[in-house]
């Protein structure tokens, strides 16, 4: 679930930056962005924490 979460804000960042390079429009502000990819990293750490809980738990040989 979070790594999905992750993927979706990291995703909106990128749409985000390829309509302000590409089309001049942008829909987000800087601080936004910021804690936007703020928001995808904690994500990101948080679902590789939980899958490096459950390998511990189940080693596979």
């Amino acid at each position: 679930m979070a790594l999905i979460l992750a993927s979706i804000l990291f995703g909106v960042f990128v749409i985000n930056v390829a309509m302000g390079a590409l089309a001049g429009m942008r829909f987000l502000t800087d601080v936004t962005e910021m804690l936007l990819l703020f928001a995808a990293s904690i994500a990101f750490v948080a679902a590789i924490l939980k899958q490096e809980a459950a390998r511990k738990k189940n080693p596979t040989k």
